[in-house]
């Protein structure tokens, strides 16, 4: 197991009013009370680490006497510093165990309170979310002969019945045209990735539980523990082993991949594209957005994610928003760019973009892409640190390091395969007079990755 993470408890105590609003403003599971009182623990702690400091070295000192005393023969003395130690020895064990449930109480409050907000986020709900960029062709009017579930049934590209017998609602098949649409697009954004210097990685679709935690995701619902967010897998292992969850997101297993380790600058950026699946057990729920492919309990996704120095978070994401420009803009979709409010901010994210892509056939914009910079929420609790050698003053001399400093990740979809077949689909589709699908025109940028038959495709350059 990795050791506990490190928090900023004296950023919380001295800045106990911004945290308590920034809560607010994010509607975060946290009370302002919660806040405060990580505060009153902080200070409580340091008291009594004081005393328990204090404490051992009176035993030291104790020590030290009865050492001398029995050189010398004082019996007299040697007994009384023996019978102060006994009392020492108690004082201190009670000492270690009030710390230690302090420090507990502590640790667990301020795991709750979300990550500072960039100052140019926008306060509010979704409808905040202030347009930062549109790109793309001009948008195809909202219709329903464009719905990418009837057109993909009829082409014989999904099969929902056959997933529902075999797993339940909100499952699917990929099939024909539509399974080989999803390798084309896996294939494309990856090797979009690797050619602007991300390296390649397959992740494990299995996380322990408490890696998910640290990285900012609640396998379960805070607000009733017997909801869960994620699937928790049964194991009949002992019962002390760690509990695993399905990945909600490979940005869990990618940012795992650098737990407890300490970089060299000089090392940085470590650039990485993920290929897995993302399980999310919420994906059913009641709402308007769970007709077909939009949202779906398991989906291949192609992840980008960084590690970086707190000096240079902000520049890298704004690459990391080009390479997703530059993967949306070879699939010609119409697309924008949002920079999201605070309400929509996860635990984990300083600043939030969102891209979505006009679907027509749904009759609305759909988040398609998504990227976020979590500046060193996750790495102070997965120890991801980084330390800086300065150049050697003389030729033979050594370098000198500077202190230790938490690292910076960062987040960002390259493909959600689904959600862009959708936008495919709904925006590519070729209809005759009576509104029959005929063809899929597709972008040329997928062309090189597209396996067998394309009698039903269009390639538009």
């Amino acid at each position: 197991m990795l050791p506990p993470p490190r928090l900023d408890y004296r950023s919380i105590s001295e800045n106990f009013v911004s945290k308590s609003t920034n809560a607010i403003n994010r509607k975060a599971p946290v009370t302002v009370d919660a806040i405060q009182s990580a505060t009153r623990l902080y200070t409580e702690l340091k008291h009594h680490t004081n005393t328990l400091n204090a404490k051992r070295n009176s035993r030291s000192m104790i020590g030290e006497i009865i050492r001398k005393s029995a050189q010398a023969g004082d019996q007299k003395a040697k007994k009384a510093a023996l019978e102060d130690a006994k009392k020492l020895k108690e004082e201190i064990s009670e000492l270690e165990s009030l710390v230690s449930r302090t420090e507990q109480t502590l640790l667990e409050i301020a795991l709750s309170i979300p990550n500072d907000t960039h100052p140019s986020s926008p306060l509010g709900p979704e409808s905040a979310a202030k347009i930062l960029a549109s790109h793309g062709p001009e948008l195809l009017p909202a219709t329903a002969t464009r719905d990418h579930v009837n057109i993909a049934k009829k082409l014989g590209w999904i099969n929902f019945e056959g997933a529902s017998n075999v797993t339940g609602s909100s499952w699917y098949y990929l099939t024909n045209e539509g399974a080989l649409l999803e390798m084309a697009l896996t294939n494309y954004a990856l090797s979009t990735a690797i050619k602007h210097g991300f390296k390649p990685v397959t992740t494990p679709d299995v996380v322990r539980s408490d890696i998910a935690r640290r990285c900012g995701f609640q396998p379960r619902d805070p607000f009733d523990v017997q909801v869960s967010q994620a699937y928790h897998l049964q194991s009949t292992s002992p019962a002390h082993s760690p509990e695993l969850v399905l990945c909600a997101t490979s940005e869990i297993p990618l940012a795992g991949m650098f737990a407890n380790q300490l970089l060299l600058s000089s090392s940085l950026p470590m650039k990485v594209v993920g290929v897995g699946h993302a399980f999310r057990a919420e994906a059913g729920a009641s709402g308007t957005d769970t007709r077909g492919l939009y949202r779906v309990h398991q989906f291949t996704k192609v992840e980008l994610f960084t590690v970086t120095t707190e000096e240079t978070s902000e520049d890298m994401m704004e690459e990391m928003r080009r390479v997703q420009t530059a993967i949306l803009s070879g699939l010609h979709l119409p697309f924008r760019i949002l920079d999201m409010p605070t309400e929509e901010l996860g635990a984990s994210a300083y600043r939030k973009y969102d891209m979505e892509a006009w679907m027509p056939g749904r009759g609305r914009w759909g988040e398609v892409s998504s990227l976020s910079n979590c500046t060193d929420f996750q790495a102070r609790r997965l120890l991801i640190r980084y330390h800086t050698q300065t150049p050697k003053s003389s030729p033979g001399s050594t370098p000198v390091s500077t202190a230790n400093k938490f690292a910076h990740t960062l987040n960002g979809t390259a493909a959600a395969i689904p959600r862009l077949i959708v936008a495919l689909i709904e925006n590519g589709i070729q209809l005759d007079e009576s509104g029959e699908p005929m063809a899929l025109n597709l972008p040329s940028a997928l062309r090189p990755f597209w396996l067998g038959d394309d009698r039903l495709i269009r390639w538009q350059s």
